[in-house]
């Protein structure tokens, strides 16, 4: 595998990913080979396939079984298989030990090429074609070279494989915060995240906004903004809170954040940034980007007493009403 290209400056756009490759065996009888990526930071190590002991998982033919890593036993996922894909084994293929959310899970892939440093707004949201083509499992694409590469959205995978893993199961345990009258934008490359987020929202009676990535919710923002002045009314007429994914195509969460905060109009909008996991690096970006609040994965229940919170806050500040 080969190292990252160190030409990108570092900053708090950036995102490092991992590509692997899965070869496909077509009806004609020619081979396909299919680009795929993932979060560096979400690879903890990559092994060589391992015998599997454990029998396949109930819920989806690619859960294979499970094996023993170092007395740690783990789930073994045929990622081509969850991809729809007949693909073709060999004593090459990799595997790639991984963890989301907290769930350690391994994924047979083809091969791995390398890593790739680069920045957000490189990755292009895919369209509703391949979204819907590929289940919305596709988050982002990326142009390397003359190929293309997906990211895929892991949680998802994961997720499908466990039910119980579901976001969604933590929607009974939120509060009974009441938000008539609010208005909440969400910014999420994930459908099956942004989903839910909004459930929840809309579960406490918040009226909700949905965008795609950090470059649609801004564009959104400015577009209240621009309404506002024309109408010789507050912003908060039209949105009062702002909650965002961190990761995402064109343009990340930090870089959303930084800008909202940089504008003299939408800075009075309280921004909370939601994600699967949250390490102390990540929350000091968080804070120095301006982050009114960061909520991770485990966190969602307490997301609409949150918002509830800093919006009733922001509003006493500005002195204004709803």
């Amino acid at each position: 595998m080969e190292h990252p290209d160190s030409s990108v400056t570092p900053d708090g756009n950036e995102l490092e990913i991992i590509e692997f490759y899965i070869d496909e065996a077509l009806p004609d009888g020619s081979a396909y080979r299919g680009y795929f990526g993932m979060n560096v930071a979400k690879v903890l190590e990559i092994i060589r396939k391992p015998p599997v002991t454990g029998v396949p998982g109930k819920h989806h033919r690619a859960a294979l079984g499970t094996f023993n890593l170092r007395r740690r036993v783990l789930p073994l996922v045929d990622l081509g298989l969850w991809l729809g894909k007949n693909n073709t084994n060999s004593v090459n293929n990799k595997v790639i030990v991984s963890e989301f959310s907290s769930v350690v899970t391994a994924f047979i892939v083809s091969g791995v090429t390398r890593i790739h440093r680069m920045t957000w707004n490189q990755v292009e949201p895919p369209g509703k074609y391949l979204q819907a083509f590929s289940h919305d499992s596709i988050t982002g694409v990326i142009r390397i070279d003359e190929r293309i590469v997906f990211l895929l959205d892991m949680e998802q995978v994961i997720s499908s494989m466990d039910p119980s893993l579901k976001l969604s199961t933590h929607l009974d345990q939120a509060g009974s915060t009441d938000g008539s009258g609010f208005h909440i934008l969400v910014a999420d490359d994930s459908p099956s995240i942004r989903s839910t987020i909004s459930r929840c929202l809309e579960q406490a009676r918040f009226s909700v906004t949905k965008t795609t990535c950090g470059r649609e919710a801004w564009d959104q923002l400015k577009a209240w903004e621009q309404q506002a002045a024309r109408e010789k009314v507050p912003l908060n007429r039209f949105v009062h809170l702002v909650v965002s994914d961190i990761e995402m195509p064109e343009m990340d969460g930090h870089t959303l954040t930084r800008k909202i905060k940089d504008d003299a109009v939408l800075r009075r909008i309280p921004v909370i940034l939601f994600s699967s996991l949250i390490s102390d690096v990540v929350r000091e970006k968080g804070r120095k980007a301006g982050a009114d609040d960061q909520i991770s994965k485990p966190d969602l229940p307490r997301l609409t007493e949150c918002a509830h919170a800093l919006i009733q806050k922001s509003l006493g500040a500005d002195g204004q009403e709803a």
